[in-house]
């Protein structure tokens, strides 16, 4: 069964898929989405995700799996190994709470189409960049500092990668692109920035997707 992830280079969300895809060493095809020049709403895509967003991940037999969250538990439920949850109930809610921070009270409020729907309403681009993204950027960092600090180790928890890594990974680069002065938070950005030598995660790196725009002469 070939598998095709639909998915946007920068893009937090499919970066997240892209880790686990790596770490669990699946093999899939690649199929852009220009989010700035609004593919994700063209009809095209919509036949493929109706909702819009990325990522998408094509099974191949006619499923399309959506939602960065359900797809990371697709590929722990239908690939054990290498685990990227914990193994007792306890544990899986703490990297499952971590997790939901960053990709249910970060992430929402900074991806394009709330960026659009704030430029309708007339909020210069400067201020979206700065204040908004960054305000909700750092409420979520300071709800997860304290986390890492109890249960982190190499990893966001203990000391092998699980989808908290997954999407702090994304988070901290999303953060560092909009120039946010992350040293407040020393143990989440530790464990990120070892998390980010990880070959899985160094494969899934924006700028290494075939979509990547770099500016001339060096990497974002």
């Amino acid at each position: 069964m070939a598998l095709t992830l639909h998915s946007a280079w920068r893009a937090t969300a499919p970066y997240r898929v892209r880790i686990g895809l790596a770490l669990k060493g699946v093999e899939y095809g690649y199929h852009p989405v220009d989010l700035l020049a609004g593919e994700q709403r063209e009809p095209a895509y919509r036949a493929v995700n109706p909702q819009g967003l990325t990522p998408a991940l094509d099974l191949g037999d006619g499923t399309v799996l959506a939602q960065s969250l359900a797809i990371l538990e697709w590929l722990e439920e239908t690939r054990p190994q290498p685990p990227i949850l914990p193994r007792s109930a306890l544990d899986r809610a703490v990297v499952r709470r971590m997790a939901g921070i960053i990709a249910c009270d970060i992430h929402p409020l900074n991806n394009t189409r709330v960026g659009r729907k704030l430029k309708e309403l007339g909020v210069p681009d400067e201020v979206v960049a700065t204040d908004w993204i960054q305000a909700w950027i750092r409420d979520g960092f300071d709800a997860l500092e304290p986390l890492v600090a109890r249960y982190g180790g190499r990893f966001a928890f203990g000391d092998t990668p699980t989808i908290a890594d997954c999407c702090l990974v994304p988070q901290v680069y999303s953060a560092r692109r909009f120039k946010l002065d992350v040293t407040p938070w020393p143990g989440l950005i530790g464990a990120a920035d070892r998390a980010a030598e990880h070959p899985a995660f160094q494969a899934a790196h924006p700028n290494r997707q075939p979509d990547a725009q770099l500016p001339a002469g060096g990497a974002q």
